[in-house]
Order: structure tokens, then sequence, then C-alpha cells
């Protein structure tokens, strides 16, 4: 009786798995070798598909880039409800800070506003995933009712996120507790909580 395995299965992989092979192979290739030096056949070669493959679902590196980390972010800026609006913005910053500074997707964001400022598709891309304002509206949401004076959404989101998007631009460290803490106190009192 012949004990060999089997020969693998010819023929292409399900569509859903090779797309998932992709999106983890865009986020491995930046870590290790960052965005420039990132090539549409590079992905392909990684995920284990051909660029037709790729080319089917995107058309740039940027966009690939982009849908993995609208795809991660959702998970990873997702907070659980909490009863005090303080405790809310901390989580949601705490996990942003996490995001942008430990998690592969939030090193593609970030690598992606920098490409954005120089390519205008890029820019659009990023514009249009509009991908902090979406994950901070859920949270925005279950506060504003404590907090009368909060402006719309887009402006609020733009106040929660822009000040530890802007220090980990420039700085590239993790905010500090305290730094989230006293942003979040002074938002707070601004939005008449």
């Amino acid at each position: 009786m012949d004990q060999s395995p089997a020969p693998p299965q010819a023929g292409r992989p399900r569509s859903e798995q090779a797309r998932r092979a992709v999106l983890h192979a865009v986020d491995d290739l930046l870590v290790e070798i960052g965005y420039s030096a990132m090539t549409i056949k590079g992905i392909a070669e990684r995920a284990g598909v051909g660029r037709q493959t790729v080319y089917r679902w995107w058309s740039t590196k940027a966009e690939i880039l982009l849908e993995a980390c609208v795809v991660d972010a959702a998970a990873e800026l997702h907070t659980a409800v909490r009863s005090d609006p303080r405790a809310e913005l901390v989580a949601y910053l705490r996990a942003l800070n996490t995001f942008l500074t430990a998690s592969p997707a939030g090193l593609g964001y970030r690598a992606l506003i920098g490409e954005a400022q120089h390519d205008p598709a890029v820019r659009d891309l990023v514009r249009a995933a509009n991908l902090l304002d979406a994950s901070a509206r859920p949270v925005l949401h279950r506060v504003r009712a404590r907090a009368p004076e909060m402006p719309d959404d887009a402006l609020a989101a733009a106040q929660l996120t822009g000040p530890v998007l802007t220090l980990i631009l420039t700085a590239q460290d993790p905010v500090s507790e305290r730094a989230l803490r006293a942003h979040v106190v002074a938002l707070l009192r601004g939005w008449g909580a």
C-alpha cells in the first residue's frame, strides 16, 4: 500500500483565499522592506498568486495596502462600550496609539499618509477611506449625549484623533497615557461635558 502523500491539487485557489493572502503579504512586505520597495510583483509572489489575480482586485499597491489597513483597523480600533465618556474616549485613544505605533496596519496607514503628501491618487484613496473618522464615529456617537457642545462628526473625529496622529507622525513614539488622558479631559471640557 502506497503511503506517500497525495499530490497537491492543481487549479486556482479560491478567490477569497487569494485575496486574504494578498492582504497578508502586503502587511508582511511593508514591515520587511517598506512601502517604496514594495511592488505588485513582489506582493503577488509573497501571496503565492499570479499578478493577474492581484490586478483583478486592485490597480496599485496603495489600494492593496489601504484595504489591508481598513480591514485590520476595523478590528484593532474597536473598543467595548463604557458608561463613562472619559473612559470611552481614553480607551479609543489607547487603541489608536497602539494601532499607529505597533500594528503593521497602522504602519501601513502612516506610510500611506506620507505617500499621500506627494501622490494625488494616494491622497484621494486615503481621503475616501477616511479610516480614522470611520473608526472614531461609533465612539463619538456614544459620548455625544453627554457632550452637548461636541461639533459635527467630522470635526469631532479630527479633534479626537488629530493630536495623537500628529504626535506619532512627528515623533514616531507612542503618546503617553498621561497625555492621552489630558487630551480627553480638555476635549470633554470643550464639548461641554
